[in-house]
């Protein structure tokens, strides 16, 4: 079997802010008629670039086409030879291999016959418990409006939220002080996610405020400037939870190990480049005796399923795991949506080849979108990802 083939598909799907995401679909052809398909998400983010499809599309397949499929590794090197780990949190390269690598386990499961799942390994779980985002506040006056998701998602069967913080920690005790007030125990706030935004000192302040409020919390997200392993480090050692980060590199996940300062790494394929890295990264936090979650940039139903495969595998999955993308978006492109049932994802029926995700081509044509460009968007609504600029 051979690559015969590659397109690229640039859709811009909606959130329910209005904030409209652009992603990349990933169709990879076999000259035994068998496609595999993958997603490169959310490439409307920080840093504020984005590849040429057209470009992109002509070198992604002068290093595939004619390759084996089934030689995973070998032309997983390939294209970080091509498109490099950078050290970067968001970095496009990350994005571009692991829409590439989730494709080609789909192409290889589904001319198996077998779910994506068995060539990770098998599963341990059906399904995972994940929490609904509740984004940043810049003012109070975005306190009700979050309080409304909270009421929203909770009626849908979400008990468990990820709270983005750090701009406004008024808004945030606020925040925190009501959910505490009209939720009691039955919601609970497993994360503040400070996403790299304050130093170690900063947050260590802030998470002294926020936590008198007793809302479940698992773990302090992101406390500490990016690549700043010291900090992370002298702020796991002032304060009593859990200290999490993402791994965005295997260089940047030995840093952490060698400064000790983490208990629970984030790993997600978006941001490591595929599902070949995020098992690479997994074990290597299985045999430092470190914990797991998944994580998500938000992705549409294709690169969450793909993420589900991979969180069922996980054997040390030991907290509340993030990945809702699909919900978060006004539609999708696929004719069988990943599912959520009672604050639990759960993963693609185990008897359907591949990963268990079927494209609808009205939908793509729905969404489709010239290129990647970004128009007048600005640096708060990429943080923020809001269709308009709120003033603090």
């Amino acid at each position: 079997m051979k690559i015969s083939d590659l397109t690229l598909t640039v859709v811009g799907i909606p959130r329910h802010t209005g904030f409209i995401n652009k992603h990349i679909i990933v169709q990879i052809y076999s000259d035994e008629g068998v496609i595999g398909i993958g997603e490169m998400s959310d490439f409307s983010h920080l840093p504020r670039y984005a590849p040429d499809i057209k470009d992109l599309t002509n070198v992604i397949k002068s290093i595939i086409v004619g390759q084996n499929p089934f030689d995973i590794i070998k032309i997983n090197q390939e294209l970080t030879s091509n498109f490099p780990e950078a050290m970067y949190y968001y970095e496009k390269g990350s994005f571009i291999r692991n829409g590439i690598d989730t494709a080609l386990y789909d192409l290889c499961a589904k001319t198996l016959g077998v779910s994506v799942s068995e060539l990770l390994g098998g599963r341990v779980r059906d399904k995972l418990k994940v929490c609904y985002p509740i984004f940043r506040m810049r003012s109070i006056d975005e306190v009700q409006e979050n309080i409304d998701v909270v009421q929203k998602r909770f009626e849908q069967g979400f008990d468990t939220f990820r709270l983005y913080v750090g701009k406004n920690v008024d808004a945030d005790e606020m925040f925190l002080e009501r959910v505490k007030k009209e939720f009691g125990n039955k919601v609970k706030i497993k994360s503040f996610d400070f996403s790299h935004l304050l130093s170690w000192k900063s947050t260590l302040q802030a998470v002294k405020r926020l936590s008198q409020y007793d809302v479940g919390l698992e773990m302090i997200e992101s406390p500490a400037l990016a690549n700043d392993f010291e900090g992370l480090y002298h702020f796991r050692m002032r304060t009593d939870y859990p200290v999490s980060e993402h791994v965005w590199s295997m260089r940047q996940q030995y840093e952490m190990l060698k400064q000790d300062s983490v208990d629970i790494f984030n790993i997600s394929p978006i941001f490591i480049g595929g599902l070949t890295a995020a098992k690479r990264a997994a074990a290597v936090a299985e045999v430092s005796s470190k914990s797991v979650i998944l994580g998500t940039t938000q992705e549409l139903s294709i690169g969450t399923a793909s993420m589900a495969h991979l969180g069922g595998s996980f054997a040390h999955l030991d907290y509340t795991s993030d990945p809702t993308g699909p919900e978060l978006y006004v539609g999708d492109v696929v004719k069988n949506r990943i599912q959520y049932k009672n604050g639990y994802l759960h993963l693609p029926d185990a008897s359907i080849p591949g990963l268990g995700i079927e494209l609808d081509q009205q939908l793509i044509e729905k969404y489709r979108v010239e290129d990647l460009s970004w128009g007048d968007v600005t640096v708060h609504q990429l943080q923020d990802r809001t269709a308009e600029t709120i003033k603090s």
